[in-house]
């Protein structure tokens, strides 16, 4: 007959179906147009409505019988479910870094496993250098020792007055709060390490 394998198997592989043109064909589960209209229409009536709920109000008024993600996609593809406005999102601009030594220190305590035994280190990190200030190696961790780590880390640099940026850990909440009674500790705090005299 002159056909190619191709062809061939192609045809085989489409036999008994029906023929379709290359664009989408309209499926029974799409929305008419006029669907579509009243849904927004019935999302202008009631504003303060979830796509949700909208739903089902609109099946029991009997506008129109649509699933909540057809409803979901139809506002949303419209521009209506932005109804609040929300602050622009400060993901991936990063922390402000320091432009000079001394300005930020960052502390932290980590875990030691030494011959089986865990142990905590606790370092001082300059911002701007990455220079470790001062770390100490402890049996223990206690507000009272994160008081005296930071205290010989100052007197090696003694007249600084750097930011000291922590986590939420609990040696730090207590001990910074025993620092500066004033102090409002957060997940990533600035306090004004004090003077030997202040103190």
């Amino acid at each position: 007959m002159g056909l190619s394998a191709g062809k061939y198997g192609n045809w085989q592989n489409r036999y008994g179906k029906a023929n379709e043109h290359n664009a989408k064909i309209p499926r029974d589960f799409w929305l008419e147009k006029w669907e579509i209209e009243e849904i927004m229409k019935y999302h202008h009536d009631h504003p303060l409505e979830g796509y949700r709920r909208l739903t089902f109000m609109m099946l029991d008024h009997d506008i129109v019988a649509v699933s909540p993600s057809s409803v979901y996609r139809v506002l949303k593809r419209a521009g209506l479910l932005q109804r609040w406005s929300t602050k622009p999102s400060k993901k991936g601009t990063g922390f402000t870094q320091p432009l000079r030594p001394h300005a930020h220190w960052h502390i932290d305590v980590s875990y030691l496993n030494i011959c089986g035994t865990f142990y905590y280190l606790c370092s001082v990190l300059d911002g701007c250098s990455r220079y470790i200030v001062h770390w100490e190696i402890r049996e223990s961790m206690t507000e009272a020792a994160i008081e005296i780590i930071l205290q010989r880390a100052q007197e090696m640099f003694p007249g600084v007055k750097p930011r000291i940026i922590s986590d939420n850990g609990p040696q730090f909440i207590a001990g910074f709060q025993g620092i500066h009674p004033d102090c409002r500790h957060e997940a990533c705090s600035d306090i004004s390490l004090l003077s030997s005299e202040q103190r």
